[in-house]
């Protein structure tokens, strides 16, 4: 029987910058909405959460603090899983395991259980959100990231906004067990939005997969009394541009028995560590580095003030004329705004995407340095607008990745930032505060915060303009993956 022929090559992927891609981005900003509404609002739940477990304002704060914390730290290994599984199968993932954690949270006993379900579980499904949905979406656009980013990335804020009402209500008409249960309800429909997220091409997974079972069937066919000969069929993988060839995959041995077998290296553990392992060579870029250590400081100053601003207007008595927005409400539509226009701006061709993140750090730091001096409630509320627009920079650190490193790197590039935003975000907070106790003032807080983010853009423009130039080895447009079968020949044993 003659072998079949090498396997007919996969549709030719969508157009970039449009088509199915304003789906993906459409599908993208009402699943963010749907995660991170509740943790964006959780200011709402927290004192309710202080009523029924009766806790330290210091430890139930450790809730709102690790659910946005623990979903960046955990940035390498999310974006890894999305490299191994394609980011569709991991939006269903994250949406299933984020709803569990609110659902979980409802029968929360006490408040080392919510830290966990609320905190842990649910921070590791929005990591895995955050991770698949930038990164398909910065696969479907190039001349259009920015705002396609700027748009998806919205959707945080606009939850945020949407979920602060939403969550104040449903404690109204149905505590806050039943708040939980709605809330966790809703980030089910993740899951649907995960169902129009078509893959440009098959994962890393799959492929593997996919040549391992082949191989198995092709040994099925070959009598045990003849030899394996040479030939070589090769799986091929429509790519952006054309169409490249995957290495063949030779048999580690020749099998006496006609059993399909799954190569060991097809296993889902030894692809998700080999996307952790490759993660090294992307430290040794000098300008990616510096964006690492510029998110790090820019997270550990711009979290606290947006904690600590509305106390700083209730001890101070700044507070008489208050209006119905909060301050925390005017960070979050400043915020929304933030990201579709600093997105909207990236796409500029003339625009250095680099140079104007660290513009946006440096006036935020200024704006932070200057809140000691407000002497009105008026001027809080014009700072937190203007801080919450700079803080939809984060719009340009996946644009910003894409620019420093290499496509097919992107993912786990993207993992680390978030890795460095994370801890800074879990550490700002403690400090800041830890500051407050010593010096009893926000003064020495919020020039302690600015001093950060002023760093952080001394670090970023320097190495912008010092490596401006300096990027990673180029690697191929797409990364050959081993995924080729070994053809047999029947040849009589003599």
């Amino acid at each position: 029987m003659c072998p079949p022929g090498p396997s007919s090559p996969s549709p030719q992927p969508p157009a970039l910058d449009g088509g199915w891609g304003w789906v993906i981005v459409a599908s993208g900003f009402l699943a963010l909405l749907l995660g991170y509404g509740s943790p964006q609002s959780v200011g709402v739940l927290y004192p309710e959460w202080l009523l029924v477990f009766g806790e330290g304002k210091a430890t139930t704060a450790w809730v709102g603090s690790l659910v946005t914390g623990v979903g960046l730290v955990v940035g390498p290994v999310c974006s890894a899983c999305v490299v191994c599984f394609g980011a569709q199968p991991v939006t269903i993932f994250s949406g299933v395991v984020g709803a569990g954690g609110f659902i979980l949270s409802a029968f929360a006993p006490n408040i080392a259980f919510l830290i966990f379900s609320y905190g842990i579980v649910v921070g590791v499904g929005l990591g895995l959100l955050y991770a698949a949905i930038l990164t398909i979406t910065c696969l479907y656009f190039d001349r259009r990231r920015g705002l396609a980013l700027g748009i998806v990335t919205t959707g945080t804020s606009v939850g945020g906004f949407l979920y602060s009402t939403l969550q104040s209500e449903l404690i109204k008409l149905l505590g806050l067990d039943g708040c939980l249960l709605i809330v966790g309800v809703l980030a089910l429909n993740v899951v649907a939005c995960a169902g129009l997220m078509r893959p440009l091409t098959p994962s890393r997974f799959y492929l593997k997969q996919r040549a391992a079972v082949l191989k198995g069937q092709l040994q099925e066919e070959v009598p045990t009394n003849q030899k394996p000969a040479g030939t070589d069929a090769v799986i091929t993988m429509e790519t952006k541009d054309q169409r490249v060839k995957r290495r063949s995959l030779q048999a580690d041995r020749e099998r006496e028995t006609a059993a399909p077998v799954l190569e060991p290296r097809a296993d889902g553990c030894f692809c998700l560590f080999r996307g952790l392992s490759s993660m090294g060579s992307l430290l040794q870029d000098r300008v990616f580095m510096a964006l690492c250590m510029s998110l790090f400081f820019f997270s550990l100053g711009n979290t606290p003030p947006q904690i600590f601003l509305e106390d700083l207007a209730h001890s101070s008595g700044l507070t008489g004329d208050v209006h119905s927005l909060s301050l925390i409400s005017l960070v979050s539509i400043g915020a929304g705004v933030g990201k579709l226009g600093l997105g909207v701006t990236a796409d500029v061709p003339r625009v250095d995407s680099v140079l104007l993140y660290a513009l946006t750090v440096g006036v935020s730091g200024l704006g932070v340095l200057l809140i000691p001096f407000a002497s009105s409630y008026l001027h809080l509320q014009v700072l937190s607008v203007i801080l919450g627009f700079l803080s939809g920079n984060w719009t340009l650190t996946p644009y910003i990745t894409g620019q420093v490193v290499a496509t097919e790197k992107f993912a786990e590039a993207h993992g680390i930032l978030m890795f460095f935003g994370g801890v800074g975000i879990m550490l700002g907070p403690p400090v800041v505060g830890r500051f407050y106790d010593v010096s009893q003032s926000y003064d020495v807080a919020f020039f302690i915060s600015g001093s950060f983010m002023m760093l952080c853009c001394i670090i970023l423009f320097l190495a912008s303009v010092l490596s401006r130039r300096e990027t990673l080895p180029t690697a191929p447009e797409t990364e050959p993956v081993s995924c080729a079968v070994t053809m047999v020949t029947t040849s009589p044993v003599t």
